[in-house]
């Protein structure tokens, strides 16, 4: 019997002033102990879909929980339990990462007695140990992007969201950061995880949803996926050919 971490059913999100839904009626399931793939062109409605599950906005209608607590009328309970490596550096970067994870620390309230050794295991996985007293503003990309998901991790989330966590960075901390997302799935943590790197979520992942236009037009696992449409070669080839190869500019 398969226990169910996070649902949708039909979920949607409309904007003043757009001509059709940026989520339109998406159900989903992921189980405990995945790495679910969250794929889709630009404009598709991933981010959405995860601001959505992490409490930041509110559906138009539809539902959706996590744990079995419904994002919107037991969203303080949603938060406990989630943690969120955005796409966008959320690090102070006049600060070092060790003071950037002791300011996170005291938001989600760590016990004083356990903040030190969170940090420096959250360091550690990251391998920013040997350069945590410096500024963040003075790392590299791909240092940062390791910031950004050790200050995602550090108060030991069930589920972990993931936003383009490996978007422009070098090989080396792409492959680092692929490493450690698998670790921690290793440990129990589920990873609900959007890339625009269809080799990454074939990789890594237990299962995959493709949606576009903020519906979901295929999911499965993604060598299964791909078995099942023959001439696609892999999963780039199926995203394509489920997508198009029109290029798209509207962001979400």
């Amino acid at each position: 019997m398969t226990d169910i971490i996070l649902a949708t059913e039909n979920l949607v999100k409309s904007y003043a002033g757009s001509d059709r839904p940026a989520i339109n009626g998406l159900s989903l399931q992921v189980d405990r102990g995945q790495i679910f793939g969250l794929l889709g062109p630009n404009g598709a409605g991933k981010t959405t879909t995860i601001s959505i599950l992490c409490t930041l906005l509110q559906p138009s209608s539809g539902s959706a929980t996590i744990l079995g607590h419904d994002v919107v009328r037991q969203a303080t309970e949603v938060r406990r339990n989630i943690g969120l490596v955005p796409q966008d550096i959320a690090l102070y970067g006049s600060l070092t990462a060790r003071e950037n994870l002791r300011y996170f620390a005291r938001i989600y309230k760590i016990s004083a007695k356990l903040i030190e050794e969170r940090i420096n295991e959250c360091l550690q996985l990251a391998e920013l140990q040997d350069c945590a007293d410096r500024r963040v503003s003075t790392y590299s990309g791909g240092m940062k992007r390791r910031a950004n998901l050790a200050a995602g991790i550090l108060h030991q989330p069930e589920i972990l969201f993931l936003d383009e966590p490996t978007v422009g960075i070098d090989a080396q901390s792409r492959n680092l950061i692929l490493e450690r997302l698998v670790e921690l799935n290793h440990q129990g943590v589920t990873l609900i995880y959007t890339t625009h790197y269809m080799e990454e979520a074939q990789q890594i992942c237990d299962q995959v949803a493709i949606v576009d236009g903020g519906q979901m037009i295929a999911c499965g696992h993604p060598t299964q996926l791909v078995n099942d449409s023959p001439g696609c070669g892999n999963l780039e080839g199926l995203f394509l050919q489920l997508t198009g190869k029109q290029l798209r500019d509207r962001v979400e």
